[in-house]
């Protein structure tokens, strides 16, 4: 169970959540909706202990498992393996060392020694037996199977792993690890619709109760009974899934509509009577004022049934890029490996002015690291890469790495166009949504959604005419992606491209596509979107 009292939710100078009570029930499935930018992951970090409340209380069962939006860096020893990881999350695991512990005492030891250990293996061996640890490992590599990783991910060390795959085995270990209270913040990225489907099903089967941020339609569709709309600082429930929500809100808000058009002719109304006792004696005057009461009524009335404020549309345009030579990008024989672990090798390809080009591969095939050689974040093992004439290269972090977290998000900006003046700032920040007193805002306190938004404004400034881009659509609402996908359509530059987004994708319609990890190189094709997990 999970409950807020007059909880306030505020970072700097911005209110996220007013003075709030909750009660979520135990073993219930409830999603958290809601724009990019109006607090949802705070909320949650607040939950889960990660972010202080500004007032109230918030309280949660001890055994609570929280998955941070973010990819996490995952702490490994030297060459610990994915699934000797995962192993760790199991709270069985130290107890299987403690049994294994005992069995060496009890061979090496005598009279009362022995039987202390005998009682406490047998009082051990039970409890691990009643909870499931014999099939510890089998439950291990069913989940970790079930989230996306293959055998060859779980035998791989945890520091080679991709983005993709190090986000699939935290969730893998929050699964195995269990708990009373699962909070997870957009569980689904980097997943296949397989693996969605596990997870999906997971949810909906767990005793625990679920508190999910996401923007996968099909998983709150599943899996949930209620829904959190939060919006305006304020939360409104809604039982049912996220398309009875949906529904729901738009016949709350013609009703809603309905109604302050009704009482704004009752004020119009009054207002042209209480202009017959404009003039006359000390009656007419006390009229006026009993009629003028009763219109300030009204209009505070009309403020509780006016529609709710959406936040504006974005709309965002790269500027023009220099003109580069017709030859952009060259890459001759490029290889990459991390110790034993080969991520790619004899990688070729040419890219010309104007192109765009996607790189497809499952998680753990290489597409971060390419892109991180050729933006000349990482230096490859073997090979070239030549760029042309006048290539100002532009590179998006998945994971934001340069974003600097204590700096404000003016400050971030400025960073890139230091003669900018602050007004100018601004404007371009609007463009994203990202205004008011979000600007002063500390970036290491936004949203994944508005960390996207802060490094693709970045990039938009910076007239880059070769854009390295990894995963830009991660963690965006889908009218922030529909104008991201607008802004690279009317790009004049060059495109490299990773996306799990097949429908992104297919709107982009890539000249070619680059295979990993076999490094094959072939034109786009409708068919080729089946390869890409779907959003």
């Amino acid at each position: 169970m999970l409950t807020l009292s007059s909880a306030r939710v505020e970072i700097g100078a911005r209110t996220l959540l007013k003075e709030t009570s909750l009660l979520i029930k135990q073993g219930e499935k409830v999603a958290l909706v809601g724009a990019n930018g109006m607090g949802k992951t705070t909320l949650l970090r607040s939950i889960a202990g990660d972010h202080v409340l500004a007032a109230g209380t918030v309280n949660v069962p001890a055994r609570t498992a929280y998955l941070r939006q973010e990819t996490p860096r995952l702490d490994a020893s030297d060459g610990q393996t994915a699934l000797e990881y995962l192993l760790e999350a199991s709270p069985l695991t130290p107890a299987r060392r403690e049994m294994d512990r005992l069995t060496g005492l009890m061979s090496t030891t005598t009279g009362d020694d022995l039987d202390g250990a005998i009682d406490q293996y047998s009082e051990l061996h039970e409890r691990f037996v009643h909870s499931g640890g014999y099939e510890l490992d089998a439950t291990a590599e069913q989940i970790a199977t079930g989230v996306g990783l293959d055998a060859d991910a779980l035998l791989t060390p945890v520091g080679a792993l991709s983005g993709g795959q190090r986000r699939k085995l935290d969730l893998a270990g929050l699964l195995l690890a269990g708990g009373d209270l699962f909070i997870l913040d957009e569980p689904t990225n980097h997943l296949d619709v397989s693996a969605k489907k596990w997870v999906m099903n997971f949810l909906g089967q767990t005793e625990a109760t679920v508190l999910v941020v996401s923007h996968d339609v099909k998983l709150m569709d599943s899996s949930f009974d209620r829904v959190l709309a939060l919006e305006n600082a304020q939360i409104d429930s809604y039982k049912g899934t996220y398309s009875d929500f949906v529904r729901q809100r738009a016949e709350n808000e013609a009703q809603r509509a309905h109604q302050a058009k009704s009482i704004g002719r009752e004020a119009s109304r009054l207002e042209e009577t209480k202009k017959v006792f404009s003039k006359g004696n000390a009656t007419h005057a006390a009229k006026r004022r009993a009629l003028q009461r009763r219109i300030d009524t009204l209009n505070e009335r009309m403020k509780d049934h006016a529609p709710a404020v959406r936040r504006r549309q974005l709309r965002v345009r790269f500027p023009e890029p220099a003109r580069t030579g017709d030859r952009v990008l060259d890459v001759t024989g490029l290889s990459k490996a991390y110790g034993d672990h080969r991520v790619f090798s004899d990688v070729d390809f040419s890219i010309r002015r104007g192109d765009m080009l996607l790189l497809v591969g499952v998680n753990g095939a290489g597409k971060t690291t390419l892109l991180r050689c050729l933006s000349d974040r990482e230096t490859a093992d073997a090979g070239e890469v030549r760029l042309g004439a006048n290539v100002k290269v532009g590179f998006y972090a998945q994971e934001h790495e340069d974003i600097i977290a204590k700096a404000s998000v003016l400050d971030n900006l400025r960073g890139s166009v230091p003669d900018a003046s602050e007004g100018e700032l601004r404007g371009v920040l609007g463009h994203f949504g990202l205004v008011g007193d979000v600007a002063t805002q500390e970036a290491g306190t936004l949203s994944g959604g508005e960390k996207t938004k802060l490094a693709l404004a970045r990039l938009m400034v910076a007239r880059a005419n070769l854009l390295l881009l990894d995963e830009p659509t991660n963690n965006l609402d889908p009218q922030s992606v529909e104008a991201l996908l607008a802004a690279l359509q009317h790009y004049e530059g060059t495109v490299v491209l990773v996306s799990h987004d097949a429908d992104f994708v297919s709107q982009l319609a890539p000249e070619r596509i680059l295979l990993l990890p076999e490094s094959q190189l072939t034109y786009f094709d409708e068919r080729i979107l089946g390869m890409i997990p779907q959003r």
